[in-house]
């Protein structure tokens, strides 16, 4: 009998968003306007962000733009994991800024204060951590080290929608912290980037950025970029919003599953008073991760992924040999599996079957 195959991720899209989307396309009115600037209030209001926000036509764009308000530019450094997609140092490099690669913590797979520690120089003027796979990063280390030596700190929170670390939401630290819309993500608003702002000129400079460097039109104050989200896009993530929460605890719930019946793997670990959303459940597969994924997939008809198999600072525009030994080890060993809110109980049953089985015949 065919075995539907279960994916490594899947967008939620209901009638509601289609809705949504079709009263824009009647109303005419297609391009950045009310939808967008509702969404971004109510974005700042679900996640309880108590910051304004600025939407944007991509994560990376909210990097970007976030960095260039935040005025940092050539000369300059920041520290950044190498264990992540390579959007996090691309937007440091294209303000002509250096980015400088630090090591993980093994079990958050987030930076490494101790490791940032030791790369601040005199030409480092902020850190930007990545909440990677919805698990916080270690706000308060990494934010002492800023103050500390004079630094701002930026949040790559583009997978982590909702998770919180000491009742804390992650978004509330940085200059700016962005979150990622991009459909595989915990919610989607077909594609797009939030930038929440610490103030309002970081707020203004953004929506500078983002539109030409006008406010008004053709009253342009600063060269800018047409980085612009479109009322369709803002429609369907105004509707996420009414969602995503409750899916957030839905992969909270999948992963708890995972986790009490996974073997023969490295399964993920939460830190204290962290509040983990799971845009990945990432696994640790001390011998041939790839050949496990493979198996799983030819096998069981169940989808994986290896997120990041290559580190940033081993690609070759950021060619450096710099020793980052627990990055080097993650990228060898971590396989996400399927976590995503459309995976029921048949399917979780299914990749743990799937899993302990292979990992005991040494898949």
């Amino acid at each position: 009998m065919m075995t539907d195959f279960i994916p490594p991720a899947k967008p939620l899209i209901g009638d509601e968003e289609v809705d949504a989307v079709s009263a824009v396309l009647r109303s005419g009115m297609l391009a950045q306007g009310t939808e967008v600037a509702d969404f971004e209030r109510e974005f700042a209001q679900t996640f309880a962000l108590n910051r304004p926000c600025v939407a944007v036509n991509s994560g990376t764009s909210g990097l970007h733009l976030g960095l260039l308000a935040a005025g940092v530019g050539p000369g300059q450094e920041v520290i950044v994991p190498s264990f992540t997609f390579a959007a996090t140092a691309n937007a440091v490099a294209l303000t002509g800024a250096k980015p400088v690669f630090a090591d993980i913590d093994p079990v958050s797979f987030n930076l490494d204060p101790a490791s940032v520690a030791e790369r601040v120089t005199d030409k480092t003027v902020g850190i930007m951590p990545v909440h990677l796979y919805g698990h916080p990063a270690a706000m308060p280390e990494l934010e002492a080290i800023a103050d500390e030596h004079g630094l701002q700190l930026f949040e790559d929170a583009a997978q982590a929608h909702g998770a919180t670390l000491d009742g804390r939401p992650v978004g509330t630290w940085g200059t700016f912290a962005m979150f990622s819309l991009y459909p595989t993500k915990n919610m989607t608003a077909g594609e797009g980037g939030m930038v929440s702002c610490a103030d309002g000129d970081i707020e203004r400079t953004l929506q500078l950025l983002r539109n030409q460097g006008m406010l008004r039109q053709y009253h342009n104050e600063m060269i800018g970029f047409n980085c612009r989200m479109t009322n369709v896009h803002a429609a369907i993530g105004r509707v996420q919003l009414t969602k995503v929460l409750g899916w957030n605890e839905r992969r909270r719930e999948n992963a708890a599953f995972l986790s009490e019946h996974l073997e023969g793997v490295g399964t993920p670990q939460t830190k204290p008073g962290a509040v983990h959303v799971f845009h990945q459940y990432t696994i640790r597969v001390a011998d041939d991760r790839d050949g496990l994924a493979a198996a799983l997939k030819d096998q069981y008809q169940i989808g994986s992924g290896a997120f990041y198999p290559v580190p940033v600072h081993q690609l070759a525009p950021f060619a450096d040999d710099t020793a980052l030994p627990e990055t080097e080890k993650a990228a060898a060993e971590c396989l996400s599996l399927p976590v995503h809110p459309s995976v029921g109980r048949p399917e979780l049953e299914r990749i743990v079957e799937a899993v302990n089985a292979l990992a005991a015949a040494g898949a």
